[in-house]
């Protein structure tokens, strides 16, 4: 089928002009549920340069889809259009897995209401996603799938002018990657919005992350096959993250304090600017070490560098925030060093660095941490947070900027 053009023909309702209004569009019993076996077919018989073609409609799906196949595009008419509705998920445990396929693309459709993770992509590069929404429609609730958008050991990707929603972990997540864009996508109602984890060459810009527990993070976890450095979050707009966290216990995002604008884990050479961050309860931006994350014990066994380095926050606007953390600790010491209506400043850093890295007793600029436009709190966490202390001017320093990312089509 090498270079064939696939249109599947869809049946039942084709316009959404017939199928109501958008509560009603939820109503499983107006979906098309033959249309199950057609898309099946079509992913299965799929080859090179095919495009599968999804009519705009509504459809119900109790299993989930599978694409193996390279050099494949999948359209749909739009993503408040084309519905791919999974809440009588019965069997498998994504919507729509693409395993070891590249040069893949996805666009202008919906995938809702999944057991698991709505999109994974996995082993693949050259991956295009745009216009593309995952949802869980009941709202925030761990019982919801991990991962709405979710490409993992993957390469050059790209992801755009998406929605993400309700995610028990990541709404838009990309994991142990490399040369990776996120742009012009909205992300609400997950634990975290954005997630960039154990990746490499990372731009993450013009995206609206608001009513999620954290904005966007960037993460480094260990006893993974790598770590990550070398992402910009740039022109974003992150505001009114404080969501409750409704993640699963004892995973890594369990621990984002609800209120969180931009989080840094254990990740290096991060660079944070021209983003508007506002009204992020616990803090707009937040700086950690794997150590106040509760994986210090992980960290060790796995030879992992648990600090955060090479940090550069610079021409940030920031408003509100950091007057009502998330947890009782925060609470008291917000108080205790602000008063009873007082907030915290806008970067909270948990104050961990690598002390073997020193050079007589001060850290080398290369791995300084840099905060040129806000002022920066350390929390004294080597010390069991019992000296906290403004450190504004201590980390007045910048960094050379980083080239943006350059992806290959």
């Amino acid at each position: 089928m090498t270079g064939l053009r696939v249109i599947i023909a869809g049946a039942g309702c084709l316009a959404l002009a017939a199928c109501g209004a958008e509560s009603e569009r939820r109503d499983i019993s107006q979906a098309d549920t033959a249309y199950q076996t057609v898309l099946l077919e079509a992913l299965l018989d799929a080859g090179p340069g095919d495009v599968i073609e999804i009519p705009a409609g509504l459809y119900a799906f109790d299993r989930g889809l599978t694409l193996t196949a390279s050099g494949v595009t999948i359209r749909g008419a739009g993503m408040d259009e084309t519905i791919l509705n999974f809440s009588g998920q019965r069997q498998g445990a994504e919507g729509l897995l693409v395993q070891g396929a590249s040069d893949f693309t996805i666009e202008n459709l919906a995938i809702e209401d999944t057991v698991g993770d709505a999109l994974k992509i996995t082993e693949g590069e050259n991956i295009v996603i745009r216009g593309v929404r995952t949802e869980w429609t009941n709202g925030p609730d761990t019982e919801n799938g991990a991962y709405g958008i979710y490409p993992v050991l993957t390469r050059n990707v790209l992801i755009e002018d998406s929605v993400a929603i309700g995610a028990s972990d990541a709404g838009i997540y990309v994991g142990q990657s490399e040369t990776i864009v996120v742009r012009n996508n909205r992300v609400e109602y997950n634990v975290a919005g954005i997630e960039v984890e154990n990746s490499n060459d990372a731009d993450v810009y013009a995206n609206t992350a608001t009513n999620n527990t954290g904005g966007i993070l960037v993460f480094n976890m260990p006893n993974l096959p790598r770590p990550g450095a070398g992402t910009r979050v740039f022109g974003n707009e992150v505001f009114a993250n404080n969501t409750r966290n409704f993640g699963h216990a004892g995973t890594p995002v369990a621990s984002v304090p609800a209120g969180t604008g931009i989080l840094i884990n254990s990740n290096d050479d991060v660079h944070v600017f021209e983003n508007r961050i506002a009204d992020n309860r616990t803090a707009n931006v937040i700086i950690s070490s794997l150590h106040s994350a509760g994986y210090a014990d992980m960290a060790a066994q796995d030879d992992f560098d648990p600090y955060p380095e090479g940090i550069w926050i610079h021409s940030n606007t920031y408003e509100g925030g950091g007057n009502n953390p998330d947890g009782m600790d925060l609470q008291a010491l917000r108080v205790m060093k602000f008063g009873p209506t007082g907030r915290f400043p806008d970067v909270l850093w948990d104050g961990y660095f690598d002390e073997a890295k020193q050079v007589d007793g001060v850290t080398p600029e290369a791995l300084r941490i840099c905060v040129e436009d806000a002022e920066i709190i350390n929390l004294d966490g080597p010390n069991g947070y019992s000296d906290p202390r403004m450190v504004t001017e201590d980390h007045r320093c910048s960094h050379a900027p980083r080239d943006p990312v350059s992806l290959p089509f």
